[in-house]
């Protein structure tokens, strides 16, 4: 038995902004793939996608997710045509737990070298958010755990979990 909630009508929505660690990529698809986001990749990727590489990266649930390329973030905007996106960056001043979070939310997060372009960062200068971390510890955190993090935030803002169930 495994605890379950049901489907979302308006899916979140998982932004990676030229991911360059394929691992980190995996790790989030499926995070993707159990609760149901979607994944956008944008721009220049580190790694290939094709079905050779992902089969070799142990990747059997890749056709659980969702997965969307797109050439740039404005394309990927484009695209979702919806609500004005979430950034999360270590350059933050304010938490992730007091994102305004939303059914369909879009979820982005930068490169693991040097988080999200500048240009990015300027224009939503008013909806960036971190995750919180120790004084004196560590840069950042790994990608993957970062989008974990926000995005179980986002699920429980929403109340994807008010009524879970064994399955």
């Amino acid at each position: 038995m495994k605890l379950r909630f049901d489907p979302l009508g308006d899916p979140l929505h998982v932004v990676l902004v030229n991911p360059e660690i394929p691992q980190n990529t995996g790790n989030i698809a499926r995070m993707c793939a159990a609760t149901g986001a979607v994944l956008h990749l944008v721009g220049e990727l580190g790694f290939d996608t094709d079905e050779k590489a992902v089969r070799r990266a142990g990747l059997d649930y890749w056709h659980l997710v969702r997965v969307v390329q797109h050439e740039s973030f404005d394309a990927c905007l484009a695209a979702l045509g919806g609500p004005a996106p979430l950034l999360f960056a270590t350059s933050a001043t304010r938490s992730y737990l007091d994102a305004p979070y939303a059914p369909g939310a879009v979820l982005v997060f930068g490169r693991e070298s040097v988080g999200l372009p500048d240009d990015l960062l300027d224009r939503y200068a008013e909806r960036q958010y971190g995750v919180p971390m120790r004084r004196g510890s560590v840069r950042s955190l790994n990608l993957a755990n970062a989008v974990a993090i926000v995005l179980y935030r986002a699920l429980e803002a929403i109340g994807a979990f008010r009524a879970p169930f064994l399955e």
